[in-house]
């Protein structure tokens, strides 16, 4: 070859177009906004000032350093492609109080939505979007906050950007969000060991299409279902079976996804209920197969699914101390309808049973924690007073407890927490909000230790099976209700429903 032709082919090619290496990156935007609203709960809507009890919002940072539940699981998967880049956008804290809190103001709404949108603005051009929902978030005048999300973030983004998102199966969804977003991966499993899957499986997603590997083909159906969250154990039937099924339909398709909300019935909202959702690659018949079939038979297992019975505290303290008498601890309480987290009920059958050896965590009651704040409270000094049973009839009414100060400092999260002896061995957590025990670990504080105690009573319906039942921790299980109709119990009839579309859903109109 003559010195003249590599002159030339040397010419040629460094004539051609090289992507650098920034050129050639894909950006993918990570962004949180989540709450799951009880509207029917007291208190008052959820403010600005309810999600900066900690900092102002949670930067990008922060929210890319997770590595739990479902930004953690797309954190996981994005880290195995190396041509990706993930962009964390300043996102919304959570709200104080969790799942006890009633509506979202609208105020509070637009305002973290302003710092979502131009945080996002800023760090434009993005290739994708990572969306991590609950699904029954509540917002005053929006009728279906994740949807609007979705649809303000299209169009910032544009067209052409594949948006995926991650929900709670609690969630109250329909088609809307499909109709801004391109896939929805919702949990499988409650408790939800899974969230952290369904990250993963978002991010597997967004690369596939962002390479142009899948298209995203979807259906949505809406079996008039409604049940309360109690009932949606994947622990038992019908609510495992329906969960199998998806998974099969997963198992059998390739590339397709299956998920299925139960819905919230606490949030008031128009789309309340069970809904299915299905994202194919290409394939809108098989879409439809899909959703279809799993709307029959979430309609057929309908009677199974909304309705059941749990022992009231009276009945649920006396088979506590045969339990008990038997050996057969420790017996785990679930004091299922009491999302305020002041409820009294089940701890004053224990205590008329002359209960011994009980863990109760935790009783909700921010005005016992202020006094022993005011009087500069330290672990052995005396506590003599009445707690709980404070924000209305559902509450019961308070309980007087004396005894000792164990522990009054920093704890799960708060500034002040109190643990209080009392009666024969037995402890009381206090907490300034609703605070659900999913496991044993935190109740290790000021030299505690869990397995010294034979009945524990924990504010959950089923999340606390994950610590207490699913690992063999606990002999005997109850989860107890509560006498009167209200907002918790399984008895959703007594709820005075607003926008809720009852009259088109199961049980509430028995076909």
């Amino acid at each position: 070859m003559t010195i003249t032709r590599i002159f030339v082919l040397l010419s040629i090619f460094s004539a051609w177009p090289v992507l650098s290496s920034e050129e050639s990156r894909l950006n993918v935007a990570v962004i949180a906004y989540s709450q799951e609203t009880c509207t029917f709960c007291p208190g008052g809507d959820s403010e600005i000032k309810d999600r900066t009890w900690r900092a102002p919002y949670v930067p990008g940072h922060a929210l890319t350093a997770r590595r739990e539940g479902f930004v953690g699981g797309f954190m996981h998967a994005a880290s195995e492609y190396a041509d990706v880049t993930v962009v964390g956008i300043n996102s919304p804290d959570s709200v104080y109080g969790g799942s006890s809190r009633s509506w979202e103001s609208k105020e509070s709404f637009e305002h973290f939505m302003a710092i979502i949108l131009d945080d996002l603005r800023a760090k434009m051009p993005i290739d994708a979007v990572y969306l991590s929902l609950h699904g029954a978030m509540a917002v005053r005048d929006i009728p279906r906050p994740e949807a609007e999300i979705a649809r303000r973030i299209r169009q910032v983004v544009g067209p052409n950007v594949p948006i995926a998102g991650s929900f709670d199966l609690h969630g109250n969804e329909d088609e809307q969000f499909l109709k801004w977003a391109n896939a929805a991966f919702v949990t499988k499993r409650y408790p939800h060991y899974d969230a952290f899957l369904q990250g993963t499986r978002s991010a597997r997603y967004l690369y596939r299409s962002m390479k142009g590997l899948y298209t995203a083909t979807t259906a949505t159906r809406k079996p008039p279902v409604v049940t309360a969250s109690v009932l949606q154990w994947t622990g038992q039937s019908p609510s495992m079976d329906i969960m199998e099924r998806a998974r099969r339909w997963e198992a059998r398709e390739t590339d397709a996804f299956v998920s299925v909300f139960y819905g919230f019935p606490w949030s008031d909202v128009p789309d309340i209920g069970a809904t299915v959702h299905v994202v194919t690659n290409d394939d809108q018949a098989l879409a439809d197969r899909i959703a279809d079939d799993m709307s029959d038979y979430i309609w057929r297992m309908r009677s199974g699914f909304a309705r059941g019975e749990f022992p009231m505290p009276s009945e649920a303290a006396k088979r506590t101390m045969q339990a008990v008498s038997r050996g057969d601890v420790p017996v785990v309480l679930g004091d299922y309808s009491d999302r305020p987290g002041d409820a009294t009920w089940i701890l004053k059958a224990l205590l008329k049973n002359n209960v011994s050896k009980l863990m109760y965590a935790a009783l909700r009651d921010e005005s016992a924690l202020e006094a022993l704040k005011a009087r500069g409270a330290k672990p052995g000094d005396k506590f003599d007073r009445e707690v709980g049973g404070f924000s209305g009839e559902q509450a019961g009414t308070p309980v007087r407890i004396t005894g000792t100060v164990k522990y009054f400092g920093e704890g799960w999260g708060f500034d002040h927490i109190a643990v209080i002896e009392f009666g024969n061995q037995n402890v009381l957590f206090l907490v300034p909000t609703y605070v659900q025990i999913r496991t044993t670990e935190p109740l290790f504080i000021a030299n505690l230790n869990p397995d010294d105690y034979d009945v524990f009573v924990v504010k959950s319906r089923v999340h606390f099976r994950r610590g207490f039942d699913e690992t063999g921790y606990a002999k005997t299980i109850m989860v107890v209700d509560a006498p009167g109709d209200w907002f918790g119990t399984t008895r959703l009839n007594a709820l005075d429903y607003q926008y809720a579309p009852i009259d088109r859903l199961y049980p509430f109109q028995d076909q």
